[in-house]
Formats: structure tokens, sequence, C-alpha cells
């Protein structure tokens, strides 16, 4: 049994000055005794309630506790002792405090049992408590899109199209969910790899044919056609996947959509600009520069990888939650930059050949040294600038590497938790697969079984 002491401050509040009898309560198998005028400081909490009833009204006290004892005036609770503890310390200071150990969902529903506002919680207990209830949602959401799916499967009222774009829809989008679905995922993936080094390896000049007609070093007929062959790969997937998408509005504005059909469309636009465009057009300068810059835009396709890589998208969350440390490193950088740019300008100017035309020129300089590249096409010369250029050196290693630390254990922590919330989705989606199985076996076990037919009687 504990005990919690009498305060010896506030005398009289929600007494009326009157010493309140003690109460004793049995939270789970621990036993507790709290002063009476304690509890009437939240006169609305279960607590309380129960100061107010009398012994000779045991359906009301019964309606606020699982069993009483009148012997002993000892009211009983099937609860959680641990949370009961932090959750009396609301009667002496005010506010609650989450001990480690304790689910901050579980502990808000005893809250909600022993009627005490959550906003008594603590600040840093309610950061807590908002991302359990947001991982909660996203586990809810998870759950919901698998149950979705095989309710859509199982569904025998859905035409035989439908059925089609959602078997097409898994085997381009889910690779997990059949062997053909892995072995598209698979192709697309390698299709990507060998799309990307074609792009590399057509401008080795040794590897390019001469124009006969323009006399300038294409890329050669091979790889034309390789590429080409990727492109129809890239623009029949993308149009399955549209085709087959549930939401095609959706689909059509999701970011790694719209890097899918920037990596397709420059293709046929090149192609429509060399193919079909007319001589004259295609001699002006601005129409082959254009031209250029699509092919260019193949570059895209690197990041096509990102939809079969969990790594890649969880490192583009991460940076997404670090975009405060990654602006704050571009500020010390920003300021560093100006700082030695200027002072490197300053005194580099009593050299005669000295390298440091200009202010923004130096921005360059002080580039290069603040990130430890150092290219040497612009140095200083004196011994005070290279005193700055150390001191930029040694500031640029620091401004770089503070951020780090909270980057990476971004990274961590988000690849940790998704790997969580998957695993207690698919959890959950068992047991509520098993709960089901049960009430089915048990609403079998409860059904009457036919009587057998009685046999005729003898005349």
């Amino acid at each position: 049994m504990w005990t919690l002491p009498k305060p010896r401050y506030n005398k009289g509040l929600g007494g009326g000055g009157r010493e309140e009898a003690e109460v004793a309560v049995n939270i789970g198998g621990v036993r507790a005794v709290l002063s009476g005028d304690v509890l009437n400081r939240y006169p609305e909490s279960r607590l309380a309630e129960l100061v107010k009833r009398s012994p000779q009204e045991p359906d009301g006290i019964l309606s606020l506790c699982d069993d009483f004892d009148p012997g002993r005036n000892e009211f009983y609770f099937d609860r959680d002792p641990d949370a009961f503890k932090c959750i009396v310390d609301v009667y002496y200071f005010g506010e609650i405090h989450i001990k480690r150990g304790i689910c901050p969902i579980c502990f808000l529903k005893e809250m909600d049992f022993w009627r005490i506002d959550p906003g008594v919680l603590d600040e840093c207990c309610r950061s807590d408590l908002s991302e359990k209830e947001t991982e909660l949602k996203e586990i809810a959401h998870k759950v919901r899109l698998i149950l979705e799916e095989d309710m859509e499967s199982s569904d025998r009222l859905v035409s035989r199209a439908g059925r089609c774009r959602r078997f097409l829809w898994k085997v381009m989008e889910k690779p997990d969910s059949s062997w053909m679905a892995r072995v598209v995922a698979v192709a697309s993936f390698l299709f990507i790899l060998v799309s990307s080094v074609v792009m590399c390896v057509g401008t080795v000049p040794e590897l390019q044919v001469m124009d006969a007609v323009e006399g300038k070093l294409v890329e050669h007929p091979t790889l034309e056609a390789i590429e080409t062959a990727c492109i129809l790969w890239f623009t029949a997937e993308y149009l399955l996947r549209l085709a087959s998408s549930p939401d095609k509005l959706r689909f059509a504005l999701s970011f790694m959509n719209v890097i899918d059909f920037a990596a397709i469309v420059p293709f046929y636009v090149a192609l429509g600009l060399t193919r079909l465009g007319t001589s004259a057009v295609m001699e002006l300068a601005n129409v082959q520069q254009a031209v250029q810059a699509l092919r260019i835009m193949r570059i895209a396709r690197i990041f096509k990888l990102a939809r079969h890589s969990s790594g890649l998208q969880t490192l583009t969350y991460a940076l997404k939650r670090s975009l405060k440390e990654l602006g704050l490193l571009l500020m010390y950088m920003g300021v560093g930059i100006f700082v030695f740019s200027s002072l490197a300008y300053t005194m580099e100017q009593s050299h005669p050949e000295t390298l440091f035309k200009s202010i923004p020129q130096s921005f360059w300089w002080a580039v290069i040294t603040m990130t430890t590249v150092g290219y040497g096409d612009i140095y200083p010369k004196t011994t005070l600038g290279k005193c700055n250029a150390a001191v930029s050196f040694l500031c640029g290693v620091i401004a770089i590497a503070l951020p780090i630390h909270p980057i990476i254990n971004n990274f961590v922590v988000f690849y940790n938790k998704q790997r969580v919330l998957e695993t207690a989705a698919v959890h959950e989606v068992e047991l509520m697969e098993l709960k089901e199985a049960g009430r089915s076996a048990q609403r079998t076990r409860e059904t009457p079984e036919d009587f057998p037919p009685s046999p005729p009687s003898k005349q």
C-alpha cells in the first residue's frame, strides 16, 4: 500500500474548510489512500464523485467503480496502477507527466476513464501523444488499403473489365503481389539502367559516327535503337499504369509520375523536331539547341529508380524532414562565402598579380575552399590571404559537419518507423482475420444442427 501525503497548502479547496475523510482505492491490486479535500479540487473527476457518494448508495457507487467493500470503505478498480500513479499527480501538482514505458494512447484512455481533462498533460507528453496518434493513423491507413485490396479481389459483383484493371494495377504497381509483378519490376529496373548507360556511352567520341548530311558526330545507330526500345518500354509502362489507375488525375499529378512523364516526352518532341520538321526549320540554331536540351532531359530517367527502391524513397522523405537543418547549413555557408570572399579580395589587392578581380568572382573561390574542393584555378598569394583561406577552410568543415548528424538521425528514425508501421499494419490485418475466423466458428457452433428424421411409427 502506498499513501499520498496530505498537502499543507490550499486548505478548504473544494472541501469548504472541512477535513474530508480519507478514501481508500485499490487499483489493480495496489492500494492507495487519498485525501478527500485533495480529490475535490477536480469535482468532475471520478474520484471526486466517489467522495460525494454516500455508502448507503451502493448502486451509485458501483456505477463509478468495479467493486466496493463497505466494511473497509475501499473502492476497487480493475485499471493500470502505473498509469494511476501518474494521473493522481494532477490533484497535487496540477499537471501530469507520462512515465516512460506507458503507451500514450492507453494513458489517454485511462485519463478518460478517470474523467481528467487531457489539457493537464505537460507539453512534452502532448508531443509524444500527437506522434503516437499520427503513427496510429498511418497504420490505420495502411490497414484500410490492404483491406480494400482484399475486398476488391474478393468482390464478385465487379465486372470482368474491372477485375482485369485491378489485376493490371497490382502487376504494375505492387511487385510483391505476384511473380508476374516481380518480373515486371525487375524488367523496368533493368530498362532504366540500360537507358542510363546508353545515354552516357553515346557521348563517347570513339563510339559516335559521322553524319553524312551535317558532317557532325552523332550517336551510333545501334545505341539509338536501344534507346528507342527503352523509350517504347517506358511509354507502354506509363500508359498501362495510367489506364489501370483508380484515380487518374491523382496519378498524373503524382511527383514520381511527373518524373516518368518528363523522361518520356523529350524523346517524342525531339523526334518530331528532327523527323517531321522541315530542313529550313532544323537549320535554325535555336531549334537545334532545343533538341539538345531535350536530349539532356533524359537524365530524369535515373530518378525513376526511386519508384523501385524503398531506400531512395526513405532518403527523400528524410531530406524533406531535414529542411530546417539543410537551411541552417545553407545559411552558414552563405554567410561564410560572403565574409571570406570579401576578406580575400581586400587582402589580395596589394599583390600585383592578384587573381581576385572582384568580390563576386571571389565567391567562386570561397565556395570551393569552404567545401574542401579546391580546384586551384584561383588562389591567394599574400600571407594574409593564405591565413584567410586556412580559416575559411576550417569554418567550412565545421559548417558542413554540424547538420550531418540530425540528417542521418532523421533517416534512421524514418526508416525504422516505416518498417515498424508496415509490420504493425500486417499484424493488425492478421489479427482482424483471426478474430473474424473465431466469430465465424462461434456462429457455426451456436447454429442448431438439423435433427435426424424420426423413425416411422409402428401401427
